[in-house]
């Protein structure tokens, strides 16, 4: 079962994220060590003791749709109120509206936790934060008086409407529409799916923000307005009043995360409310939705790499166990009597540690990235900007690394338990279904490739990156200066790992310069995954350099060699691959046709 590794995800939010420096510089105002450690021991309570166990249930049972109602595994309606009435919704929410103003890395840890527990539970709190964080930054003072507090308090859940069956990730193509009414709101018609939990009995509204196009609104993307449509009328005393002209038509059948109702809703067929149309309320300004629903799409890109960091620890931890009691062959060197354990045998135990290196290094990395975000908030003039950068250039990569990382790490769960990983009843199978969906929803990873290399690369004339590498670089010299023992050749391979790095990147600015950016294209997913694996060698030797304590210092000191020495050699090919694979890719273009 489930143990959430609460003194570990403090000490990378800490040490290695830099939330200590942050603390000791008092830019979370009177938060301190005491209140960030009891609020991480009471979120990995609720996981481990509260989620957790209901996460088979969830997965086997799965969300169905009964007369037109969506219905929960059993338990779940429970334990999401159970969720709510503790508070969690409203961490980093502001204070106007019932939050608590804290951190976000705090929020990101809480929920590690969580997805670690369930990640089908887990997404309708997700969803909501994104909604919250959408409606706080764009909403007019009246839409957040009446739907903020409750939705804050998780009271009511929120939803993001983007996806149609002939507009994926080219929301141009969206045929949704809106209709200006009289009384100032908007009627909306047409069909989204893949809506996570788009309908449910877990509270009494669901909130949907949806993107829908006007009748005179300019062709593509520019012309995508984004309305407030709640499932529930609310009048002006805040009670519910009539149902809304939407429903849930179907649910997905999906390959994992079953306790997630994903649906295709409806919106403006006439059969519930009393006129026909979705009756919405316009959030920021006409033909500008697309930009409003991007920052709860940021949001949740990297609430989403966090997803993956919950499917590496959950998988990890499952696949240890299971290592440390089944027993087969004779390891070398064993001299117990009978078989071995097979964490025993050199290459399981290979395997282990490779998973416990992308587990700690996809965490790293969001971690850093939840840090940026909360000091962007925190610091003002250039301060601000280059934390902004910070946070953007790590968005992708988190969110692309982590989740890869959480298929990658999820299906060698699987390898470790041999046969019975196959098999259902384990629950190994279990994380590698639920991890399937993480690159692919929130924009591809190879949209965040795209997006990586030719929008956050060239920030402030390519300085952003060149500094972060300087700072990559500065820990490879801590790590050579350091008295340590232990460290064998880190030093040396994360400093090739980070020129590696350096090449890549500055051939992907001069590609572009020179205009050449379809060459660029063609290098930037094997990019993005080098980015990710020199962090994660560095932040594992942050890791290191920052310990103190025999038994803890020995052990990440022991990880971040493992992983310069085993991980970090497939820097070198990535770079290749970014440097000299564009013209091989165009000439085998041709045996797809």
């Amino acid at each position: 079962m489930y143990k959430a590794p609460v003194e570990e995800i403090a000490f990378t939010l800490k040490h290695v994220a830099g939330m200590a420096d942050a603390l000791d510089r008092g830019l979370f105002g009177e938060l301190g060590d005491d209140l960030v450690d009891a609020i991480l021991a009471e979120a990995g309570r609720f996981a481990s003791d509260e989620v957790a166990p209901l996460a088979e249930i969830g997965d086997r049972q799965g969300a169905r749709l009964e007369n037109g109602e969506v219905r929960l595994p059993d338990g779940w309606k429970e334990l999401y109120r159970n969720w709510a009435a503790g508070g969690w919704n409203a961490l980093t929410a502001n204070e106007e509206f019932g939050g608590q103003a804290l951190p976000h890395m705090l929020n990101v840890a809480a929920l590690e936790m969580w997805n670690s527990g369930s990640m089908a539970f887990a997404l309708a709190p997700t969803l909501t934060m994104g909604a919250v964080e959408a409606l706080s930054a764009h909403g007019s003072p009246a839409l957040k008086d009446k739907y903020l507090a409750r939705m804050v308090s998780g009271e009511w859940t929120g939803t993001m409407n983007l996806t149609e069956p002939h507009a994926g990730s080219d929301l141009g193509a969206m045929k949704t529409r809106a209709e200006r009414h009289d009384d100032g709101s908007y009627r909306i018609f047409g069909q989204k799916i893949f809506i996570t939990w788009g309908e449910h009995q877990a509270t009494d509204n669901i909130i949907h923000l949806v993107l829908a196009r006007l009748p005179d609104a300019p062709a593509g993307t520019r012309g995508i307005s984004l309305f407030l449509v709640p499932k529930y009328l609310v009048n002006d005393d805040g009670s519910l009043g009539a149902r809304n002209d939407l429903f849930c038509h179907s649910l997905e059948h999906k390959l994992g995360i079953h306790g997630s109702p994903t649906c295709t809703m409806i919106y403006g067929d006439g059969r519930h409310g009393e006129e026909e149309g979705a009756v919405g309320w316009l959030v920021g300004e006409e033909n500008k939705g697309l930009a409003c629903m991007f920052t709860m799409m940021n949001n949740a890109r990297l609430a989403v790499g966090m997803q993956g960091v919950a499917i590496c620890e959950a998988a990890t931890q499952k696949a240890v166990a299971f290592a440390k009691e089944r027993t087969q062959g004779k390891a070398p060197g064993w001299t117990g009597a009978g078989m071995s354990p097979i964490i025993e045998h050199p290459d399981v135990a290979r395997t282990l540690v490779t998973m416990k290196a992308l587990t700690q290094g996809a965490r790293a990395i969001c971690f850093a990235c939840a840090h940026a975000i909360d000091l962007s908030h925190r610091s003002a003039g250039e301060g601000s900007r280059h934390w902004q950068e910070r946070a953007a250039l790590l968005t992708p990569i988190a969110k692309s690394f982590a989740t890869d990382a959480g298929v990658d790490v999820a299906s060698l769960g699987i390898q470790v338990h041999g046969g019975m990983g196959f098999i259902e009843e384990t629950g190994a199978a279990r994380y590698l279904r639920d991890a399937r969906i993480a690159p692919i929803y929130e924009g591809t990873n190879g949209i965040q490739a795209i997006d990586l290399v030719t929008r956050k690369l060239p920030l402030s004339g390519g300085d952003q990156v060149r500094g972060f590498i300087a700072e990559l670089q500065g820990i490879v010299a801590e790590v050579r200066e350091s008295n340590a023992e232990g460290f064998g050749t880190s030093a040396a391979r994360l400093a090739a790992a980070i020129a590696d790095l350096s090449v890549a990147t500055e051939w992907l600015l001069a590609a572009q310069g020179e205009g050449r950016v379809h060459e660029a294209l063609a290098g930037a997913t094997p990019y993005q995954r080098l980015f990710g694996l020199v962090l994660t060698g560095s932040y594992l030797a942050k890791g290191a350099l920052a310990t103190t304590g025999d038994g803890a210092e020995q052990n990440r000191i022991a990880l971040c060699r493992f992983a310069a020495e085993n991980l970090l050699s497939e820097t070198a090919a990535l770079k290749d691959r970014v440097v000299n694979g564009a013209a091989s890719l165009a000439a085998a273009r041709a045996i797809l046709a």
